[in-house]
């Protein structure tokens, strides 16, 4: 028997979560109970408040990591205008901190399961550091956000990368569903569900089979940049072109920094030097170290993209400016609202 594991969270999109539930159970009604549906937490058996008006909805055990079968995780319904705690990013981060994140890595590590999403549903996993370089796909809005964290984004309705499927938009877990429902049980089934629904599929699941289309070929070329592997994060530093021919700048020492963000602060330490206008720069974030990644100045502006992990990962592009021992400016990752980066020099090589 097949077992599909839907997981519910403080905050969950209603429709991401019950679409596929709907479809699951019609799948298990037309073949026999070849299928068994159920609705878990990471934490155990309880009300799940939605964020739906907080609609609660009952879950009736815990996550099985090991278990054979799918997991699908959904998105989460709250604020898109405001960077509130109500906020869908800050629900997003929140889950990707709990141990469902520890559960979904134990399960993708699995040959016998596969892990789909739905909507934000991928940006749970990819704030967590599960995605990086696979392909995938989220809500339309999350799409620069998906690409931050080192995911791969196809903007497709349905993107099947083996043992991950991910949906789009909140409507997507139909689609989502019914492309699992043929794959694993055949398009028999998905066909009589599509007809007891009146709802056909929308769009083509993208899978990496095939010919590749020159279009394809393009963005692969650019994906570099995204992909935070090792060798992404900490590839050999790109020189930093100043505008003056000096050998120190303004910029130059280390910074006690703190990154004020809608789900928590960030402290980071910042090294910073310059050598005949060259400048080189790292970030330090409790254990890790990495370099600068396309630094750039432009008078007193200096500009570069490096990774965070916590509270989420994210590939950030920081934009500063100082004013004697005083650092300010913000850091922006896709359309997520930009965060505020405040610090203090430490240590200064500079001789004004």
């Amino acid at each position: 028997m097949l077992t599909v594991q839907i997981v519910l969270f403080d905050g969950f999109d209603l429709l991401d979560a019950l679409a596929p539930y709907e479809v699951f159970c019609a799948a298990a009604m037309m073949s026999n109970d070849a299928l068994e549906v159920k609705l878990v937490t990471a934490e155990g058996a309880r009300a799940v408040a939605s964020g739906t008006q907080g609609l609660p909805i009952e879950a009736a055990g815990k996550l099985d990591p090991n278990r054979a079968g799918i997991i699908l995780v959904p998105g989460a319904a709250g604020d898109v205008e405001s960077d509130g705690p109500d906020s869908v990013p800050a629900i997003l981060a929140r889950t990707a901190n709990t141990e469902l994140t520890g559960m979904i890595r134990e399960a993708l590590g699995r040959k016998d399961i596969i892990v789909s999403t739905v909507c934000g549903g991928s940006l749970v996993l990819a704030m967590g550091g599960l995605l990086e370089g696979r392909r995938a796909v989220t809500h339309h809005l999350g799409m620069d956000v998906l690409g931050a964290t080192g995911a791969l984004p196809v903007k497709a309705r349905v993107v099947d990368d083996g043992n991950l499927v991910s949906g789009g938009g909140v409507t997507s877990g139909l689609d989502v569903a019914l492309h699992l429902v043929e794959r694993e049980l055949g398009p028999r089934i998905a066909h009589a569900i599509e007809e007891l629904f009146e709802y056909e599929r929308r769009g083509i699941a993208w899978r990496a089979q095939g010919m590749v289309p020159n279009s394809e070929k393009t963005e692969t070329d650019k994906e570099s940049n995204f992909v935070l592997s090792t060798e992404a994060v900490n590839p050999p530093s790109a020189p930093l072109q100043n505008t003056f021919e000096q050998t120190e700048s303004v910029f130059d020492g280390d910074w006690d920094v703190t990154i004020a963000t809608p789900v928590g602060k960030m402290d980071v330490k910042l090294s910073i030097a310059t050598s005949h206008g060259e400048v080189h720069g790292t970030a330090t974030q409790g254990d890790e170290t990495v370099k600068f990644m396309s630094p750039v100045i432009q008078g007193n502006k200096l500009t570069w993209s490096q990774q965070v992990t916590k509270p989420m990962r994210l590939n950030l592009k920081f934009d500063v400016t100082v004013d004697g021992d005083e650092l300010h400016g913000t850091a922006k990752a896709g359309v997520l609202p930009a965060s505020r980066v405040a610090g203090k020099r430490l240590k200064s090589t500079f001789q004004q």
